[in-house]
């Protein structure tokens, strides 16, 4: 199960979401934000399956410093932005495989690992020259 944490390290909840991850010994790569900002295949992926208006954190006080609170932008321009001032995205966003969340879902990320672990693994492989 290979689970991403995308968000910052002053963030709390994206914290309860690393925890949560440790909790029950998940493997999990975080992206830190600061550091290298999400991809537009990445924010994507979030804006499929919630809307681009579902990843922009309107409350956050980035968004309000750069004025977006009254250009009346459009969502899908507002997370075009999101790519160079990732402090304007709702956090954490976290994937594991095709399933995607915003902010801190812990009874969906339990859902997540629970439907993991009950299915089977897959056969291995016989080795050539066997």
């Amino acid at each position: 199960m290979n689970v991403q944490v995308f968000g910052f390290n002053d963030c709390a909840e994206t914290r309860k979401a690393l925890r949560f991850f440790a909790e029950r010994r998940m493997p999990v790569h975080f992206v830190n934000l600061t550091e290298r900002p999400a991809s537009k295949g990445e924010l994507r992926r979030f804006q499929e399956k919630y809307g681009a208006a579902a990843v922009i954190d309107r409350s956050a006080p980035k968004f309000r410093a750069l004025g977006l609170h009254v250009r009346g932008d459009s969502p899908e321009r507002m997370l075009e932005r999101a790519l160079t001032e990732p402090r304007i995205l709702k956090t954490p966003l976290v994937r594991v495989g095709n399933r995607v969340s915003i902010g801190h879902q812990p009874d969906d990320w339990k859902a997540w690992i629970d439907a993991e672990r009950a299915t089977p693994p897959s056969p291995a492989r016989p080795r050539r020259g066997s």
